[in-house]
């Protein structure tokens, strides 16, 4: 999944725990895990060097391939908490400010972690890591996965609004 339905639907959540920033965190930590079972397509990252073999052993590249790829996941980062904003920040109490954020940012730290992963190959990382390639359900469709996130993301900012 992108990082953008990530941190909207970790936003969704958080809104479960108003008062709760270590809970909603938790859920869209959680929610990250459980959303990568999904079938889904992510963008290809064009400096990431695969390792057929191992999928724990890929690599960066740093070029200016990877300049691009830092622009494209900003990109998809700021795109997200956008929506988190206009959705449930813009016009909600300074309360739910950090709750909001907790759950956002909780949704999207397992992908940067994969990036520290990478670049620093210890445990709890690689556990993590292996945890995180092994629940992957990804397709080679650019339009089924831009269809199934936009379902999974509109699905949890409508029941977040609903209830509450």
């Amino acid at each position: 999944m992108t990082l953008t339905t990530h941190a909207v639907v970790g936003a969704s959540l958080a809104q479960f725990f108003p008062n709760h920033p270590v809970f909603a965190f938790a859920a869209g930590f959680i929610s990250h895990f459980v959303l990568d079972t999904i079938l889904h397509k992510d963008y290809d990252l064009t400096s990431f060097k695969k390792n057929k073999n191992d999928s724990l052993k890929g690599e960066f590249i740093y070029n200016k391939k990877f300049i691009f790829d830092l622009a494209i996941i900003f990109t998809d980062f700021i795109l997200g908490f956008i929506l988190v904003y206009v959705v449930y920040i813009f016009k909600s109490e300074n309360s739910l400010l950090l709750v909001t954020l907790s759950g956002a940012i909780g949704a999207v730290l397992p992908d940067a972690l994969q990036f520290v992963y990478f670049n620093f190959r210890h445990e709890p990382l690689i556990t993590l890591q292996k945890f995180h390639l092994g629940i992957q359900h990804e397709i080679d469709s650019y339009n089924w996965g831009i269809f199934s996130q936009s379902v999974v993301g509109l699905f949890f900012i409508l029941l977040a609004l609903t209830l509450r």
